[in-house]
């Protein structure tokens, strides 16, 4: 295909619609049109300059390449986020897939994530300067347990509303509508334990918790995790959790460790790994 005939266009509000129904017909046929206009219109508060960019020929969209873009505060200092989200190239067109990636990360003044990477966009992102981010996972089972003494594990929105505190209290509210982003707390003694998890799928079960940012008391949601767990499976049916090092800040008791986990990257010359999560994203916004 002539260069001149296939046109790099950023994604407006106007286009949504459109490219929601290409990555339905041409990426995952299984994610509903409306599901995938969620990654174009997420819940939080942001001065997006577009939603991601697209390939055009002759009007007809032949590509996109979603993003999802956030404002978070990192050692006191804003820093303006672009997560490349959803990737998907007309078989016909694969020649100008770089195009759509040389047109993202060449916007100034942002930091950039890729949490759900191809086995073949890793190497590319590789090339292009991303770092991967250790993703050691073990499997945990959800088994179940009984009520702890003094322990309360609850995804009530009320009573998660209403114990958050500080950037808790303000991730909760930018994702309470996020459709992936399930909340948990587990509460005792006056503290809190924060949970944001999603469902995944792993060789086409849809039963796996992974969670993707923790607030509050990191040791109460240790010593509390067997209830967790039990809530996780009972209230979300998830009959495991992937459980990240690094998200969760400890490793639980029971499980395997993941041989091949799920690469998660970034590039930044400011923001360091440890200062990276996985909300405001895809994740919390579509399961697949």
């Amino acid at each position: 295909m002539d260069r001149e005939n296939v046109e790099v266009r950023p994604i407006t509000d106007e286009d949504a619609g459109g490219v929601a129904r290409f990555l339905h017909e041409n990426l995952n046929s299984r994610v509903s049109r409306a599901a995938w206009g969620a990654i174009l219109a997420p819940p939080w508060s942001v001065d997006a300059p577009n939603h991601g960019f697209q390939l055009v020929a002759d009007n007809r969209i032949v590509g996109a390449y979603l993003a999802v873009y956030s404002e978070r505060e990192v050692d006191g200092e804003q820093r303006r986020f672009c997560n490349l989200a959803a990737f998907c190239v007309h078989e016909d067109y694969r020649a100008h897939s770089l195009r759509l990636i040389r047109a993202l990360l060449a916007q100034r003044g942002f930091e950039f994530t890729d949490l759900s990477p191809s086995g073949s966009v890793v190497a590319l992102n590789e090339r292009l300067g991303f770092t991967a981010l250790d993703t050691t996972t073990r499997l945990a089972p959800n088994l179940p347990r009984i009520s702890r003494r003094g322990v309360k594990v609850s995804d009530d929105p009320a009573i998660v509303a209403g114990i958050l505190e500080g950037r808790d209290a303000r991730v909760y509210r930018d994702h309470r509508d996020a459709p992936a982003a399930r909340h948990i707390v587990a509460i005792a003694d006056g503290e809190y334990g924060y949970l944001v998890v999603r469902k995944d799928r792993r060789k086409r079960l849809p039963f796996f918790a992974s969670p993707l940012y923790v607030g509050g008391s990191r040791d109460l949601l240790r010593s509390a995790w067997p209830q967790v767990g039990s809530h996780l499976l009972f209230r979300h049916a998830a009959l495991a959790t992937l459980a990240e090092h690094r998200v969760l800040g400890f490793i639980p008791a029971l499980g395997v460790d993941v041989r091949a986990p799920r690469a998660k990257m970034f590039r930044s010359k400011s923001v360091r790994a440890e200062d990276i999560d996985y909300l405001y994203s895809e994740l919390t916004l579509l399961e697949w």
